[in-house]
């Protein structure tokens, strides 16, 4: 099959589409089918084969401009690469699902993975504070534009459950499916806690990760140190509020980091913190889990049972709740970290890719 896949970011630019988008290219083009990806950048470079020796293309299109100007060249790029493909999979409902809409394709069938709620990250961009349940209780505008969007696909795939049962009592759907994110492999290591006792965030640095939580809940923790790993567009914001806050020194920021600086980085952690409103399905969570690392995470996640068995849920909307959890793990990081320490659930990126396979050849 030639298959390709559309997404807003991608490899050196961080985050859980980039990530994904990766893997499942290569185990598509190692089963032995044509792979393109389409993706934003700082500047258009045309084909390129950026993954030198894994064999497929990367065209980048620029994201220089208003919404309209480079959703108009995504769709052109499209329309170039796309007009003959069997499957077109958008790893975006707006950013890539919009440039669809504009290129008017008819061959190919049009796969959306849904890891994520671009509306409900933009009202969070802009200070709201309400939970993805929560703002949908309230009946936003956006729907409208949501439903026009989903219905321009053939098949919608969701990340998790909860994503799922919540999109069928707010949308009309076509057809879809759940495919769960990949379990990184790994050996997970025991993991002793530290003086001061080390929290980690690594991802990026957007609004509804909730980070000036994370700072604010760090000044009740004064056995604490906090590192940064990352970044993104309040990048500024944090290195302001840590100088307000006096927290220069038990704040650090390390940019983003991969493969073995990554595992270092969670190995001399004792707790990654994620701190989100709302997180659906965190791959940097199942990363940290594969290694042993103790994760605390928002109640309001996508995971299921299976994924969170050595994760620590709580209610993380305040400072304070955030930090009573934190400080709650440490009376308890002994049990946590073993729990932590137990071999997780297998599921590979062949699994995913497998999965993706049966589902395109049925459409």
């Amino acid at each position: 099959m030639e298959i390709v896949l559309a997404t807003g970011i991608y490899p050196p630019d961080i985050g859980g589409p980039a990530t994904y988008v990766h893997a499942l290219a290569e185990q598509l083009k190692s089963a032995g089918h044509v792979v393109t990806v389409v993706t934003y950048g700082t500047q258009d470079l045309g084909l390129r084969t950026k993954d030198l020796g894994n064999g497929w293309g990367v065209l980048v299109v620029s994201k220089s401009g208003g919404p309209l100007l480079r959703w108009w060249r995504y769709a052109q790029t499209l329309r170039k690469v796309a007009a003959d493909a069997d499957i077109i999979e958008a790893f975006s409902s707006v950013s890539v699902g919009v440039p669809l809409m504009f290129a008017r394709l008819k061959k190919p069938k049009k796969v959306l993975r849904l890891g994520g709620d671009f509306f409900w990250e933009r009202y969070t961009d802009r200070g709201g504070g309400k939970n993805l349940k929560e703002w949908y209780a309230s009946v936003p505008r956006s729907k409208f534009i949501t439903q026009k969007i989903l219905a321009s696909f053939d098949h919608v795939v969701f990340s998790t459950d909860f994503q799922k049962t919540l999109y069928r009592a707010q949308y009309r759907l076509p057809g879809h499916s759940v495919i769960q994110n990949a379990l990184p492999a790994g050996t997970p290591v025991l993991h002793a806690a530290h003086a001061p006792f080390r929290l980690l965030f690594m991802g990026r640095f957007v609004a509804f990760k909730n980070l000036p939580i994370l700072l604010r809940a760090l000044t009740f923790l004064p056995q604490c140190s906090l590192t940064f790993v990352g970044d993104g567009p309040v990048a500024a914001a944090l290195h302001l509020l840590v100088q307000e806050l006096s927290l220069a020194g038990r704040v650090s920021f390390l940019p983003p980091q991969s493969g073995a600086a990554k595992a270092r980085t969670m190995a001399d952690a004792d707790l990654l913190v994620l701190p989100s409103i709302t997180e659906l399905s965190p791959n940097v969570a199942l990363e940290a889990r594969a290694q042993g690392l103790p994760v605390l995470l928002t109640r309001g996640t996508g995971f299921g049972e299976m994924l969170t068995r050595g994760m620590v849920l709580r209610d993380v909307k305040t400072p304070e709740q955030l930090a009573q959890a934190i400080a709650d793990v440490r009376s308890r990081y002994t049990e946590i970290a073993e729990t932590a320490a137990l071999p997780p659930p297998m599921r590979g990126w062949d699994t995913v890719a497998r999965e993706h396979l049966q589902l395109f050849q049925s459409l």
